[in-house]
């Protein structure tokens, strides 16, 4: 059971729209008590599983909750435009512009000269996808504006390609909630849980209790071997959160959390509180992972 949420707090209003209520109420209680500088790290086993869409969509959530500024950080080193797809294009800035300006990120206005803002207010460093002398940053090099940004706001929310080397491994061990998201598949649920116990195993076994998998449908109906396997994942991590397949998700286009439909909406605010409760509890667990 959800522990109780501090309080008295600086709470923003729940939107309407959002819920189940006593769900949304933890969940922005949380959000009002959340450790400045946290970070969520949302990688994968897999590539095309729904990251960027889940980062946006979980993003907004946060960014309706959280008493401050939240910034996704896309930190693919490749050239990728799923992030901006999902938050929608107001410049043409991105995260090379503050790896290219990192000595300048000291403010909020700083970082904000190069993010985009989705419809529910998320600020986003998305993915560089030009040429021109501009390319996507390394990973350590977007770790570094992950650690300048997180220094200015009380939520990061890390886009990280899959969890395939030890870069992306210390990523989610730094993370205070680190997410792990699967297709509603029976292959790609194996290979999460397959992730989680090679991380174990190569030292990693916080970042293990402290995840949260998300499996993401992408048909309105759930075969039989999906239901087998996710019976398992949820004897094995500790928590499971199933977004339901919503059209509002399967295209291309700026996520408004508040528009999608009703199951999506409540399975979104019961991941946001899974993920605010890490953001309030204890501090991140120091990882002895090895390549």
């Amino acid at each position: 059971m959800p522990r109780d949420p501090p309080g008295p707090l600086h709470l923003l209003p729940v939107p309407h729209e959002l819920g189940p209520a006593e769900v949304a109420d933890r969940a922005w209680r949380y959000a009002a008590a959340v450790r400045p500088g946290s970070v969520v790290a949302v990688s994968s086993a897999d590539g095309g599983v729904g990251r960027s869409t889940l980062v946006a969509a979980l993003g907004g959530v946060l960014a309706l909750a959280v008493p401050g500024p939240v910034v996704a950080v896309d930190m693919h080193p490749v050239p990728w435009g799923g992030l901006a797809e999902r938050i929608g294009r107001q410049s043409a800035g991105t995260v090379w512009d503050a790896v290219r300006d990192l000595d300048s990120l000291t403010s909020l206005r700083e970082v904000q000269r190069w993010t985009q803002q989705g419809p529910s207010g998320l600020l986003a460093l998305v993915g560089e996808a030009e040429g021109q002398g501009r390319r996507p940053p390394q990973h350590d090099q977007a770790a570094m504006v992950v650690e300048a940004v997180r220094r200015l706001v009380p939520v990061t929310v890390c886009d990280v390609m899959p969890a395939l080397f030890t870069g992306m491994w210390r990523t989610l061990g730094a993370a205070h909630a680190p997410v792990i998201v699967a297709r509603a598949s029976s292959d790609s649920v194996r290979h999460s849980l397959r992730l989680l116990t090679h991380l174990r195993a190569a030292g990693f076994g916080p970042v293990v209790d402290r995840c949260v998998l998300v499996v993401m449908a992408t048909s309105p109906w759930t075969a039989r071997d999906v239901r087998a396997v996710l019976h398992q994942a949820r004897t094995t991590v500790p928590v499971v959160v199933d977004i339901p397949f919503d059209p509002g998700l399967a295209v291309p286009e700026p996520i408004d959390v508040r528009r999608l439909r009703k199951p999506t909406r409540h399975a979104l605010v019961r991941l946001a509180e899974q993920v605010l409760l890490r953001c309030t509890a204890g501090t991140v667990a120091t990882t002895t992972g090895r390549p």
